[in-house]
């Protein structure tokens, strides 16, 4: 069972996180799209904007795939880690813990999840 509970919480973990970057880049799934992304980025000082919009966008694509396929999983989970690092670093770490209030809770439990298990290993169910 342990393997099928793996498989789960890396599909739904790594499709979720692979749309979000899928949002960025590409506008899909009511994302705002690359140059929206940029301005946003670039709103925050955060410059090159367009080269660390697609970056992080990409990261999140690719990690996000990688994870949920447990293809190279440990990449796919570093992805996911630095990714979710960054967005505590630049805009949800001011605003304390909790999703409400903007904060980090989402952030960490995807680093959390996603260091879990790479730690644990991709199961039976994977690449």
């Amino acid at each position: 069972m342990a393997d099928w509970g793996l498989l789960l919480i890396r599909l739904v973990v790594g499709l979720i996180f692979a749309a979000h970057g899928a949002q960025k880049v590409f506008g899909w799934f009511g994302g705002h799209g690359l140059k929206n992304t940029a301005g946003f980025f670039e709103s925050m000082n955060i410059r090159p904007s367009l080269a660390i919009a697609l970056a992080s966008g990409l990261f999140e694509i690719l990690g996000g795939l990688l994870f949920a396929t447990g293809f190279w999983l440990p990449l796919g989970a570093a992805m996911i880690i630095i990714t979710m690092i960054g967005a505590i670093v630049t805009v949800h770490g001011k605003n304390g813990l909790w999703a409400t209030s903007n904060g980090y809770e989402l952030n960490l439990l995807y680093i959390v999840t996603a260091l879990g298990v790479a730690l644990i290993g991709p199961g039976t169910f994977s690449l």
